[in-house]
């Protein structure tokens, strides 16, 4: 069976979404209209449809950090997060999170960052070398 998410979110300029999810995070663009666009998100839909974005507040708690909730996020093989990581970074991304490392030495080790696109929706990004360790406990 083969599945991919599908999430659509409100942002406030289709242009400066077009520049951050296609140029910026390199990701195709899909079907369109004058009101919304879809982007394949790393394998996944999402559509951006304008609107008033959702609101968000720093109070998830995890390890030292207070991340922005609700946040979409993604899990990628350490590899490619390192790339997209030095990528954003040598680009001049400002970073919510930068990209570092939690829980070293656990079962649930991850990289992480976080930033927020243009409409000031926020996104993380974590980088696993085994995917086997993504739900470890």
């Amino acid at each position: 069976m083969r599945t991919a998410f599908h999430l659509a979110y409100n942002v406030v300029d289709l242009d400066a979404s077009r520049a951050f999810y296609g140029g910026l995070l390199g990701c195709a663009e899909g079907r369109c209209t004058e009101t919304w666009v879809d982007f394949d998100f790393f394998g996944h839909q999402i559509s951006l449809h304008l609107g008033e974005p959702f609101a968000v507040a720093n109070t998830g708690r995890v390890g030292e950090h207070q991340v922005p909730m609700p946040h979409l996020g993604l899990v990628m093989d350490i590899v490619d997060w390192r790339a997209l990581a030095d990528r954003l970074t040598s680009l001049g991304l400002a970073f919510v999170i930068p990209p570092s490392l939690r829980f070293a030495g656990e079962p649930g080790e991850q990289a992480t960052m976080f930033f927020l696109d243009p409409s000031g929706n926020p996104i993380e990004i974590k980088g696993f070398a085994d995917f086997d360790k993504v739900y470890a406990k």
